[in-house]
């Protein structure tokens, strides 16, 4: 038996999903959903005043970084 595959008792060692490829998978659908809500959203929002418009799609916008980034964080811990 290979020294590198065996784990303590002797037994086959299955590598756990690295977190880089959870994280860009996840990433990748969480994206997907979020701008499918933003754009279902945007269609109410298109019928509001343009100085109310304007905050919805600055907000829009910009709020994917924050999950986005403790993703990406989160993936990099487990190097």
């Amino acid at each position: 038996m290979h020294p590198g595959l065996a784990g303590p008792a002797g037994r086959y060692h299955i590598p756990r999903m690295p977190r880089i490829a959870f994280a860009a998978a996840a990433g990748i659908i969480g994206f997907l959903l979020y701008i499918g809500l933003v754009v279902a959203l945007a269609d109410h929002v298109l019928g509001w005043h343009w100085l109310l418009q304007i905050p919805y799609f600055v907000l829009a916008g910009t709020l994917w970084v924050l999950p986005a980034r403790w993703l990406m964080f989160w993936a990099a811990r487990g190097r």
